[in-house]
């Protein structure tokens, strides 16, 4: 959404500068116009692929292959076809495509579709930042005037470095009120890494290739000035990459944000447990393996050190040492533990097809919802539920109305329908859960 802000912010400007002028009322149109109809455009291009995806069965590549084309032909429709921001509407369209197909690629095709996207903002990063350095390295290399002014240019992009420091913690300072007590809150600890993390990177690196593209016209925008936008935002990008990104893990342990919480730090001992006591079992149970024969057995411990400390495991939560007291787990950690055993159920029922993808789409969202929740108020991840299995007062409404009466009763049954599956999944789901927190306090407890 930032990047999509800014790049409608920069064909603003962009115009402003190539010589157009704009009223307060044509700007007010110009920033209406593109992003609304960015917006619409997106959503009109995730309807139909969303209806398009309803028609794929389990096909990994056609899947891939329709994202891909969606994202291409929406892009170029509305920067070329209708004139509004074509990354508006391709932010609008992965929106649209995370609220409504987040469980129409299951499996193996979430996991290629999520590798497949990775690959190709990889490769597409990898492209900008060379072509930036090519531009660069052009302007040095051929004794452009601009970089050999007694250093000028470099002092002013140490400047221009600061000046983005400074400006982004007068932001975050000036807001921070409003993101303390807003939306998810924000302790001063987040608003240091929030205002020291910001790094900049392929997008303003493809802004300022834009306008080297468009340079060359003395009047409005020369081929220098586009050389030392290219420049300035190359050297910017470059900074924030070395000084910021490099520093950013020595701030995190210096204000302590990289430090686990007390019942995360049990948990982790304690899977780091289990998977070792698993270990030992299976390296038991090998004996005489049929294809491994009589292996020597004392060799193999000997180079595989984790099988080597046998006799000699503690169990974390050993009662003997530690009391009583490592029963009070921090009951937020608990609720997020049972919420995600909810949510891996509904996935288990999905890819089983015991739910439909339109039913799993709301369950997802209900816990979703209650884990945005979870340290201010308890479990609520029902009364996100509760609105789809009430009937709305409009049916009422239907049922005095002049529609025919098969027509009335189709909705009512399918809203029944839909209501079942979602009560039936809720439970199965929460029992499910439960019973898996249950066994796991109960190690705790009795280990």
């Amino acid at each position: 959404m930032n990047d999509g802000t800014a790049i409608v912010v920069y064909q603003l400007f962009f115009q402003m500068v190539l010589g157009r002028s704009f009223t307060w009322v044509a700007i007010l149109k110009f920033l209406v116009r593109v992003s609304l109809g960015a917006v619409a455009t997106g959503i009109t291009f995730g309807i139909v692929s969303v209806l398009w995806l309803g028609y794929i069965f389990n096909d990994t590549v056609i899947e891939i292959a329709l994202t891909l084309a969606v994202s291409y032909v929406a892009y170029y429709t509305a920067q070329e076809g209708m004139d509004v921001s074509g990354v508006l509407t391709v932010m609008t369209l992965g929106m649209f495509f995370s609220a409504a197909t987040r469980t129409a690629f299951k499996g193996e095709s979430q996991q290629s579709l999520h590798h497949f996207w990775e690959m190709v903002a990889y490769i597409a990063n990898t492209l900008i930042f060379i072509l930036s350095g090519t531009v660069i390295a052009q302007g040095v290399l051929s004794g452009n005037s601009i970089f050999d002014n007694h250093g000028v240019s470099w002092g002013y992009l140490i400047l221009l470095y600061v000046y983005v420091q400074v400006s982004r913690a007068v932001v975050v300072g000036v807001l921070f009120p409003f993101l303390r007590y807003f939306g998810y809150g924000l302790d001063w600890k987040e608003a240091m890494i929030l205002s020291w993390s910001g790094l900049r990177g392929a997008v303003a690196l493809s802004l300022s290739l834009s306008v080297k593209r468009s340079s060359g016209d003395p009047a409005h925008l020369s081929s220098q000035t586009g050389t030392l936008f290219v420049f300035f935002t190359g050297g910017i990008v470059f900074l924030t990459l070395i000084l910021n990104g490099s520093t950013t893990q020595f701030l995190l342990h210096f204000l302590g944000m990289d430090r686990l919480s007390a019942a995360k730090r049990r948990i982790l001992e304690y899977t780091k447990f289990e998977m070792q006591k698993k270990a030992l079992e299976a390296f038991r149970d090998l004996g005489e393996d049929e294809e491994l024969g009589p292996a020597d057995w004392p060799t193999v411990k000997r180079y595989i050190k984790s099988l080597g400390i046998e006799g000699e495991q503690v169990h974390p939560y050993d009662t003997s040492e530690m009391g009583h007291n490592h029963v009070e787990m921090n009951l937020q950690d608990i609720r997020v533990r049972l919420l995600n055993g909810v949510q891996a159920a509904y996935w288990v029922m999905l890819d089983e097809g015991r739910i439909t993808e339109s039913t799993a789409s709301i369950l997802m969202q209900s816990v979703d919802e209650a884990l945005d929740k979870v340290a201010h108020e308890p479990l609520c991840d029902w009364k996100g539920l509760k609105r789809n299995v009430h009937f709305p007062s409009y049916y009422r409404v239907l049922q005095g109305t002049m529609l025919p009466r098969k027509l009335v009763t189709f909705f009512i049954v399918q809203r029944l329908e839909s209501a079942c599956y979602v009560c039936a999944a809720f439970l199965r789901a929460h029992r499910t859960a439960r019973q898996q927190l249950y066994d796991f306090i109960a190690l705790l407890l009795f280990c």
